[in-house]
């Protein structure tokens, strides 16, 4: 008899395990496996890096000969293709395990199905949907990608209130507290690129780094400049802590696109228009296999992509504070509405305290106002 009590909490460990290496992977998942004979853990594995082991290669080479006749947790269907690892079905099935528990089956249509149908072919008992809600928010960006080969965009902010990002004299530190500050490093962790407009780039020099309690990765750093007015001296073309990419136009200096390349800067042109192509670009952003993007600003640049229906994710975080003034800029710069029904409306809100600031987390339902 099947103890469906004792299935959550495996899978919830193997979840919890998959969560902590988020943003390790690159464009692969995060999995988490555990493998549990005779009521007892033999065997528990994190997926780490692409191109490395997965979840369940650690997990049964940690259970050793315990794996026959075992139960295995695993939060993504396993693989059943040679891609830069050997299937993971394989290896479930020569270890003798005798039952498998997945949360989620492969959005991969090279896996899809195959690997549970491959098990169950030789003998294995497998049961799926367990925590499946879970195990898809834990790979949104994955799932995305996979499907589409687009990057997942998270829009990240910070502001007053009323909306606004920095006073009218310039002055933005610091908008929100110290908590917040720490999550949003946590963001870039969990992200293969961080994305601003050219008019942050200029306004705050930023670094674009993952700067937390604990050393974590840093994300490529993404400019959009349609004119190329990044300066030559600026903390992302000098630093070299990341790859530095810039977005721009067919039309932008050629002399200055040289002098950014000779530099470091990848520059990459997206559309012969006034303003950079962000459909293009992000087209050409999933062909070098950058599969989530953290955009932190500035308002025009997130009201463009927002209007244009190419985010997937918000992070807002409000201080609760007010500071007003007609010309300080705003959070997000949306293209106004005629009409409350073309509102785009935020769908599965959580709102949480980060510290003395309220962070508000939804999906844009487009088109669904």
């Amino acid at each position: 008899m099947i103890d469906v009590l004792n299935d959550e909490y495996y899978m919830s460990l193997a979840i919890q395990m998959a969560a902590k290496a988020s943003g390790q992977t690159g464009i692969n998942p995060a999995v988490g496996c555990v493998v549990v004979k005779d009521g007892r853990i033999v065997g528990i594995g994190t997926h780490l890096k692409r191109g490395e082991g997965h979840a369940e290669v650690h997990a049964l080479k940690m259970a050793g000969s315990e794996a026959q006749g075992a139960t295995v947790y695993v939060t993504l269907e396993p693989c059943s293709h040679h891609g830069k690892t050997p299937p993971c079905s394989d290896l479930i099935i020569h270890s003798g395990a005798a039952r498998v528990v997945v949360a989620a089956t492969d959005p991969n249509p090279v896996v899809s199905g195959t690997g549970v149908n491959r098990l169950r072919e030789h003998g294995i008992e497998v049961s799926t949907g367990l925590m499946e809600e879970q195990s898809h928010a834990l790979n949104e960006k994955f799932n995305k990608y996979i499907a589409t080969r687009l990057p997942f965009v998270t829009l990240k902010t910070a502001s007053t209130l009323d909306g606004k990002i920095a006073t009218e004299q310039g002055d933005s530190k610091w908008v929100t507290g110290s908590v917040a500050r720490e999550q949003t490093h946590t963001l870039r962790h969990q992200h293969a690129a961080i994305m601003v407009g050219i008019g942050t780039a200029l306004a705050d020099d930023p670094q674009l780094t993952t700067r937390a309690a604990v050393p974590a990765i840093h994300p490529v750093r993404i400019i959009v400049d349609s004119k190329l007015r990044l300066p030559l001296g600026a903390r992302v073309v000098r630093d070299k802590t990341a790859p530095t990419i810039v977005l721009t136009t067919e039309g932008a200096d050629s002399e200055k696109r040289r002098l950014l390349q000779e530099a470091g800067v990848e520059v990459i042109a997206c559309g012969d228009g006034p303003s950079v192509d962000m459909r293009a670009a992000l087209q050409e952003l999933g062909r070098m296999e950058i599969g989530s993007i953290l955009l932190e600003g500035g308002g025009k640049l997130s009201g463009a992509m927002l209007d244009q229906g190419l985010i997937d994710k918000v992070v807002l975080y409000y201080a609760t504070k007010f500071i007003g003034g007609a010309s300080a800029p705003q959070n997000i710069a949306l293209p106004g509405r005629a009409y409350m029904s073309e509102a785009i409306q935020l769908e599965r809100v959580q709102v949480e305290m980060a510290g003395e600031d309220i962070c508000v987390t939804g999906y844009p339902g487009y088109g669904k106002g």
